[in-house]
């Protein structure tokens, strides 16, 4: 389980930080001075210079830029504190693998939890990709970047349906408890000295591709991707995504045996998989590939998670073109097996993920399981039905729109309404807690400037006067909220800034008092 922290705002003292570098857990649920002269008083939120983990003038010297461009005091001060914040606290560890000393290694924590999820160190790290460049400089973003793949490959290799792993053991970081899986039952098995949790979700695979293709396309640097053990972990995810084509029973009726197994003891239905572990039955044929988990952490109700394979399809078209470039015997055939995967899983999207509503004609089902059955809802986090366009699936402009119509309404059972703040929330913090993250994404997905300005003052006034991004907060009452420390939802705030001073800046010289 990712985290989840409830917390009502307690007045306090200003914290002042010294050299002892406080727990940013704490650190982060007080008050601190200077506030911002907006109305909503905002509290500075970053370490001081020699607590902050990792340091880039690219990133500083953006800050500095957009004083000038964003007017508003308290979304200024909203953007200080929140683009800089996964490099501000979560850089836990960066070094070289023991066996190879050019080999760079990036340990990312998601925040308050110390431990590297897949999904959301890529995530963290496409939040500085307009400032990526090509360097081989040891404190570049560039290096961040090549650290994240090499770890990442490093997991996959080891436990490819894992979601969130340990330090590695060059860090000499102790391996971090985890509680709620002490009692777990996973196939494959895994050990905890490398696993923190084991929850199979097809996103975290793609986000792999996707830290890849980013760190290709900004920089060009192809060579890198053949140095290290990169093409052997695309083709541990290939093999994964193959074994999710089987479906519950064989042709004679009989059930198969699924690659991947999961129960947990717990009173949280989204904790655990029906069936014994399998999951709810899920049909042959539909060129779909399951997922057992949503990037909420969440167990799916259908397996066929239409989402993730949006996401999937997307990344493996853009790293198909890496492979195809390497001086390897087996590159140009995994190459060629990418781009007909992505090309299959976009075509049985549209032919069994497309569903017909009687109130919105066609939308894009958020979870199916090949049976006919359908789950009509959306998640906060991304990959979600919302975000498919910030993926770059090409949606159909018509189906999209209609179901983007259902997601912001409230036949979307996980669109939480409420004078404080209206979005889209999801069952891992359950129903009244709407997540800023989805209305970064509908800002991220939109062109309607009244839509934008709507969703900007909505997030500038619900952050209970601390200046950084919630996991979640209560649609009717804002100072009740969770998860202070979520480094990815603060970087996403930041890159839909930067996003806006290309595509609207008019937006940034607005108020939002």
């Amino acid at each position: 389980m990712r985290g989840s922290r409830l917390f009502a705002l307690v007045p306090s003292l200003p914290l002042l930080v010294s050299a002892q570098c406080p727990d940013y857990l704490d650190y982060a649920a007080q008050v601190h001075e200077p506030l911002s002269t907006g109305r909503y008083n905002l509290s500075y939120q970053r370490p001081s210079e020699e607590c902050r983990t990792f340091k880039s003038q690219g990133v500083e010297d953006t800050i500095t830029r957009l004083e000038s461009v964003i007017k508003d005091p308290d979304l200024y001060r909203l953007f200080l504190n929140a683009y800089p914040n996964t490099l501000d606290t979560a850089i836990k560890w960066k070094g070289y693998s023991a066996d190879d000393s050019e080999e760079e290694l990036t340990f990312i924590i998601t925040g308050d939890i110390n431990a590297m999820w897949l999904r959301d160190s890529s995530n963290q790290m496409q939040s500085y990709l307009p400032l990526l460049n090509a360097s081989s400089d040891p404190n570049s973003i560039a290096s961040l970047y090549r650290g994240v793949i090499n770890l990442q490959a490093r997991y996959l290799l080891t436990s490819p349906y894992c979601n969130s792993f340990q330090p590695p053991i060059e860090s000499n970081i102790s391996a971090a408890p985890n509680p709620s899986a002490s009692d777990d039952t996973v196939t494959p098995t895994y050990t905890n000295t490398s696993v923190f949790e084991c929850k199979y979700e097809l996103d975290s695979l793609a986000a792999f591709l996707e830290v890849s293709a980013n760190y290709y396309n900004a920089t060009g640097d192809v060579d890198f991707f053949g140095k290290f053990h990169w093409v052997e972990a695309v083709q541990a995810i290939l093999k994964v995504a193959e074994d999710m084509f089987t479906p519950t029973y064989g042709p004679d009726g009989a059930v198969l045996t699924s690659p991947y197994t999961f129960t947990r003891q717990t009173t949280h239905a989204t904790e655990t998989l029906a069936n014994d572990g399998i999951g709810n039955p899920v049909a042959n044929g539909t060129g779909l590939i399951r997922s057992a988990f949503r990037p909420s952490d969440d167990s799916t109700i259908y397996q066929l998670f239409i989402p993730a394979n949006m996401m999937f399809s997307v990344y493996l078209a853009s790293t198909s073109e890496i492979m195809s470039q390497l001086d390897n015997a087996d590159a140009a055939a995994l190459a060629d097996k990418m781009s007909a995967l992505s090309d299959s899983l976009r075509d049985a999207i549209e032919d069994y993920g497309v569903v017909n509503h009687p109130d919105y004609g066609k939308i894009y089902a958020y979870e199916i399981d090949g049976f006919g059955s359908q789950n009509i809802m959306d998640d906060a986090n991304i990959p979600s039905l919302l975000s498919a366009p910030f993926l770059g699936y090409p949606v159909d402009a018509d189906t999209y729109a209609n179901t983007r119509d259902l997601v912001l309404s409230a036949t979307n059972p996980y669109f939480m309404r409420g004078p404080a703040i209206s979005a889209v929330g999801g069952p891992h913090q359950g129903p009244g807690n709407a997540w800023p993250m989805a209305s970064i994404v509908r800002i991220l997905t939109s062109d309607d400037e009244d839509e934008i300005v709507g969703q900007l003052k909505q997030i500038v006034s619900t952050t209970s006067g601390l200046g950084l991004i919630h996991e979640s907060v209560n649609s009717f009452t804002p100072d009740v909220w969770t998860r202070q420390w979520f480094s990815w939802a603060n970087g996403l705030f930041g890159q839909m800034v930067l996003d806006l001073e290309k595509r609207m800046p008019e937006v940034l010289g607005r108020s939002y008092q």
